[in-house]
């Protein structure tokens, strides 16, 4: 049977697979088509594979035919081109990983597959999830499906654009300084940055080890839940992730936010802000007070370093994480070199794009002698202060609610020019990231122009229940379903 896939939930897909009224192999084929027809203009994936997808989904369709189970089982999936998944490509968006076959699951991966879920295609993202646009890819282009002039966000472009524009019903992706988040709120769909140690990154091509984190882009807040129960936990595979129980997320799911309190931080109302952005949030913080939420005011004085915080922390562990890439053992290989110094500097010269080379070159300097005490050090105290900021903040409220961006999408070749300005627009994710906490965008409406406006949730660490409560509650009114 053919079926519109263009709206499909995840947790829609389930229903419909577990009364039998519609085959994984329909769901496939209906995503395949539809992908032939959108994604030539979109450019979210970077690789279909339709014959294993197919055949990964008649294996669930048998599967659950002798009475087989899984939470996701025979659900199609798309993942970003970061995470490693046995016998494909992983490319990261980069040209010095050609040829690079991945030999192995990420734990993420595997735990997605132990569910039975169907491993549709790799998405399109920034190089190295370096950018805010996916105009960094070395691969190709990826569209803002609301407006295809504009860009999708990054780095997690590809997934976004995937999910918000009918051609995925959920994406995983990654995020750093806002990787999932902002490009959720530029395209429409919802997109979750769960606490550091929450997920492992097993398998995951790391950018900077101590912000980087796996979580998913979906149609909806109940979705995220659903990912998120599946890949989160301990893993003995990554030292990072935390031993902590992972609970239901969907379980305290209710219309009202009676009794909860939500936090709207001064210092994410901005002057310069884009007028209709700030507007579609503060709708939103309206909304919430209507479900019955008390709105205290809390303070996070320490916002207006993070930004610089960030690029040095993460240029700093982007130039140590880069440094294996150098054409001896796998990817790219330079022609023409004359020894093995030559061959690590032109592959890298020619393998990376300008902006990973450009935060190499800043990691390097950033910790290099002399210079480790003055910028490293004192940015690894800075971080130690905007955690405490949000500590603070959590005394008084249980989630915060403020903007992603401080901008909806912007055009292409807007920000190329000017780095600066494309690294200011992460001030709203990039905190977050260096608190190691939980954060959750969330569609809000949309700009005079038509283009998406998130809201962003944030909870303390190991607070997605907590956020995820509030997301559903607002997604909820906001569609017109609450009491439904």
């Amino acid at each position: 049977m053919t079926m519109d896939v263009s709206n499909l939930t995840v947790t829609k897909a389930v229903e419909s697979l577990s009364e039998n009224a519609v085959r994984s192999v329909d769901l496939v084929q209906a995503l395949i088509g539809r992908i032939r027809e959108r994604d030539p203009v979109l450019g979210a994936y970077v690789d279909l594979n339709e014959a294993d997808a197919l055949e990964q989904a008649a294996v669930a369709d048998t599967r659950r035919a002798q009475g087989g189970a899984g939470r996701l089982l025979g659900v199609p999936l798309a993942i970003k081109d970061v995470l490693n998944v046995r016998g494909q490509s992983c490319r990261c968006g980069s040209r010095i990983l050609e040829g690079y076959v991945s030999p192995y699951d990420a734990t993420v991966v595997a735990r997605l597959r132990a569910e039975g879920a169907v491993l549709l295609g790799r998405t399109n993202m920034d190089e190295f999830a370096m950018g805010s646009s996916t105009e960094n890819s070395a691969l190709k282009v990826t569209r803002n499906p609301a407006n295809t002039a504009h860009v999708p966000g990054g780095s997690s472009g590809g997934s976004a654009a995937a999910v918000a524009g009918g051609i995925a019903l959920a994406s995983l992706g990654s995020d750093t300084g806002g990787s999932i988040r902002q490009p959720a709120a530029f395209c429409g769909c919802v997109g979750l940055k769960p606490t550091y140690g929450r997920v492992s990154r097993y398998g995951l091509v790391a950018f900077a080890s101590s912000l980087d984190q796996v979580g998913p882009l979906t149609r909806n807040v109940r979705d995220a839940a659903l990912l998120l129960g599946i890949i989160a936990g301990r893993d003995p595979a990554d030292a990072t992730t935390a031993d902590v129980p992972v609970p239901d997320y969907a379980a305290g799911f209710t219309d009202s936010l009676k009794g909860v309190r939500l936090g709207l931080p001064r210092e994410y109302f901005v002057d310069g802000m884009d007028p209709d952005v700030e507007g579609r949030v503060r709708e939103a913080v309206a909304v919430c007070r209507g479900l019955g939420a008390e709105i205290v005011p809390v303070s996070l004085p320490h916002t207006e370093y993070a930004i610089a915080t960030y690029y040095i922390i993460a240029t700093a562990e982007a130039s140590a994480n880069l440094a294996r890439y150098d054409g001896v053992r796998y990817g790219f290989r330079a022609d023409g070199a004359e020894d093995s110094l030559d061959l690590y500097v032109r592959t890298r010269a020619q393998g990376f794009g300008p902006e990973v080379k450009r935060r190499i070159i800043l990691g390097t300097y950033v910790l290099s002698s002399g210079y480790y005490d003055a910028y490293y050090l004192s940015a690894q105290k800075v971080r130690t202060l905007i955690r405490g900021d949000f500590d603070a903040a959590f005394q008084q409220c249980d989630a915060i609610l403020a903007p992603v961006t401080p901008t909806p999408a912007y055009r292409f070749g807007e920000r190329t020019g000017d780095p600066l300005s494309m690294y200011l627009s992460d001030i709203f994710t990039a905190t977050i990231n260096l608190a190691g906490i939980c954060a959750l965008s969330v569609p809000c409406g949309l700009t005079g122009g038509g283009l998406p406006v998130g809201l962003q949730v944030i909870g303390p660490a190991f607070g997605e229940s907590a956020i995820l409560r509030v997301g559903h509650a607002y997604e909820r009114s906001r569609d017109g379903k609450a009491g439904a």
